[in-house]
């Protein structure tokens, strides 16, 4: 048993952590981003208050304003008067 727990642990040890970018709503409205990722694009519609994670290898988001920004997928994008800020 205990073997195996140290053997768990070891694995763990050496394994990446999973990253993703995310962008969190502050606005009292949904929101929508487009991500583009390996040629397919979604629209992600984000609540009032709501976090989502996206983009785990990188992507194209454009905001709700119209801005267009490159992730690398560790990035985090705080929705404000309806303009998208990378954090």
């Amino acid at each position: 048993m205990k073997r195996t727990l140290l053997a768990f642990a070891a694995i763990l040890a050496g394994a990446p952590a999973a990253l993703a970018a995310s962008a969190v709503n502050q606005d009292g409205d949904p929101r929508t981003i487009i991500v583009t990722e390996g040629g397919s694009q979604a629209d992600i519609v984000i609540g009032p208050g709501e976090t989502v994670e996206f983009c785990p290898t990188g992507c194209f988001v454009t905001m709700p304003n119209g801005d267009r920004e490159v992730l690398t997928g560790t990035e985090t994008i705080e929705i404000t008067g309806g303009r998208g800020r990378i954090r």
